[in-house]
């Protein structure tokens, strides 16, 4: 096999990649399984101790309201922290390189060195990207840090993932008591598979068999649902 050194290289021959460095997947994947599980699980237990009726369905928007606006919050302060964090750690790096630019250079250069180039070639490789200063900013906060300066995650982004997620799972076992269900059954069963649904979806996603997250998810939240059931039906009986 040839390989032609000098041959143009062609944006169209290069495979593309999906953005994995938004910061939307993780709270939207968390916000709509959680949104699901714990919502099915509060009107469950509601139900298991009281019935179905009036008292479930405030139950289920009081999860649905509650548990979105709490999961967006949580994904903001996160996310925000996070992010300062990496920005404080980006100023110490601008610093650094400002202060003590050989020391820099000799820095990355035995980065590359430990990444397998023989010495003049680390060194030559080193000062070519250190010769602009944002330039070699941005390589020695991703070679150090390991993240991307000019893409760090939206902590706006995360909370509205999050708060549109949960609310969307919520709202599934929610929806049979907003016409007059009067038992768990049609809850449960559009529950199971909303479950099994949104954890094949993740699994296609992630290049994961999509039966394997899809059984995955529902065994976890049929689980969660069915201790929360049990739990309230003995309080009801307790109770009563």
């Amino acid at each position: 096999m040839t390989i032609e050194l000098d041959r143009p290289y062609s944006p169209e021959r290069h495979h593309s990649h999906r953005d994995v460095t938004g910061g939307w997947l993780r709270p939207a994947v968390f916000g709509a399984m959680d949104g699901l599980v714990s919502n099915f699980a509060l009107i469950a237990g509601v139900v298991g101790a009281a019935g179905a009726g009036r008292g479930a369905v405030l139950a289920g928007f009081a999860g649905l309201i509650a548990g979105a606006c709490s999961m967006a919050a949580g994904e903001y302060t996160s996310v925000k922290s996070q992010t300062e964090l990496m920005r404080a750690e980006i100023a110490v790096e601008r610093r650094e390189l400002a202060r003590d630019p050989e020391g820099e250079l000799a820095e990355l250069t035995a980065i590359y060195r430990a990444r397998g180039l023989d010495a003049d070639l680390a060194a030559r490789v080193a000062a070519g990207l250190s010769a602009d200063p944002e330039q070699a900013l941005r390589v020695h906060v991703r070679e150090e840090l390991g993240v991307d300066p000019d893409d760090l995650p939206s902590p706006y982004v995360a909370a509205g993932s999050s708060f549109c997620a949960f609310a969307a799972g919520a709202v599934v076992p929610l929806a049979p008591f907003l016409f007059g269900a009067s038992g768990l059954a049609m809850a449960l069963v559009l529950s199971l598979v909303a479950l099994f649904v949104f954890g094949a979806a993740v699994a296609r996603m992630t290049a994961r068999p999509w039966w394997l997250g899809g059984l995955r998810q529902l065994a976890l939240g049929a689980g969660a649902a069915a201790v929360t059931f049990g739990l309230g039906h003995l309080l009801g009986v307790t109770v009563s």
